[in-house]
């Protein structure tokens, strides 16, 4: 990260922390509903503009993601009484809340599933670097093998960077915190993909924010059905961050295709004596759909315009550094043992 985003990056947490503590203190003050929403809005309005202090693509993608589109839903369900920011929390846990993607665990459930752990963290970091270190062929790859790369590399960065977000969570204020991945690659259907196994903080906020008023009014299909189209409209926002351009309509079109096809999912499920297909054959059907769909809808708003060479650029400097700063550690660690002897 550059010297100036080092300096953005102290300025956007600093206007965070003024924002949630004024958040904080007139949710106190003021019961739910219009007073309280009327009172958020200066927040509502300033938090998806600090994303683009950020001159590079990393920080400004995700602070895009944190601020634009986590903590705006989690302020709209606090002015509605709802979801998981109260005032009285302390305010250091009411910011982690409010601007990290994460979601708290019940330590009375039995099913709670142990997050990435450091093992895996480290496997998954890898694996990423090893990605990395192919795009340098990239010129000589088929087209679909780099979107495949790509597939895997948004994965491996999204656990990663939500892992890390939830350990500082969970370091500063002693959160206990709910995993953000639940092993998608065992996906056997789209409904299991994207609402118990992809990103899961994302369906968490979906369900309240937007599942569940449309289920109330409209039938559960068209929850699901809005629920989607919601995502694919936030994506939208977030491809915007990445691209620095006006949306082009093709990641909502993903999200709404994918939320038919759940519904109609749903509606085969219902029928229990129909045919569905054993796990071994759904779960490399649902991938493949994800991945075919993907390629052609998710992935040319970020490729058209060539965000995805700053990506590679961006990771190939931030691999860099970290294998010099490792090879440094190691080279002062055996000059101490070596003085030792």
């Amino acid at each position: 990260m550059a010297a100036d985003d080092l300096r953005s990056l102290a300025t956007v947490a600093a206007a965070v922390i003024a924002c949630m503590g004024y958040a904080r203190f007139t949710a106190r003050r003021l019961r739910p509903g219009l007073p309280r929403l009327a009172a958020f809005l200066p927040v509502l309005a300033i938090l998806p503009f600090l994303p683009l202090a950020f001159r590079a693509l990393h920080p400004r993608a995700i602070s895009g993601f944190f601020l634009a589109w986590a903590a705006e839903f989690k302020l709209l369900l606090l002015a509605c009484g709802q979801g998981p920011l109260q005032p009285t929390l302390p305010l250091p846990t009411f910011v982690a809340i409010a601007t990290f993607p994460v979601t708290l665990r019940d330590p009375k459930s039995s099913a709670a599933r142990p997050g990435l752990g450091l093992a895996e963290s480290a496997v998954m970091a890898a694996l990423l670097a090893a990605i990395v270190s192919l795009y340098r062929y990239e010129e000589r790859m088929n087209g679909y093998v780099l979107l495949t790369l790509y597939s895997v590399h948004v994965y491996l960065a999204l656990e990663l960077v939500l892992a890390a977000a939830a350990a500082a969570s969970r370091a500063l204020v002693g959160l206990e915190l709910e995993p953000q991945f639940d092993r998608p690659y065992l996906s056997a259907s789209l409904r299991d993909f994207w609402g118990r196994r992809w990103n899961l903080s994302v369906p968490a906020l979906l369900r309240q924010c937007v599942f569940r008023p449309v289920r109330a009014r409209l039938g559960a299909p068209a929850g699901v059905l809005a629920a989607f189209v919601v995502s694919g409209l936030m994506h939208e926002a977030m491809f915007s961050y990445i691209t620095l351009l006006p949306p082009t309509g093709e990641a909502a079109a993903f999200f709404t295709l994918h939320g038919a096809c759940a519904v109609a999912e749903g509606w085969w499920a219902a029928h229990e004596r129909w045919s569905r297909p054993p796990r071994a054959l759904a779960t490399p059907l649902t991938l493949a759909f994800v991945g075919v769909t993907g390629f052609w809808l998710f992935f040319p708003p970020i490729t058209r315009p060539g965000a995805d060479k700053q990506v590679i650029a961006e990771s190939e400097a931030m691999v860099a550094f970290l294998r010099d700063a490792a090879g440094l550690a190691v080279d002062s660690a055996w000059s101490i043992l070596s003085s030792w002897s």
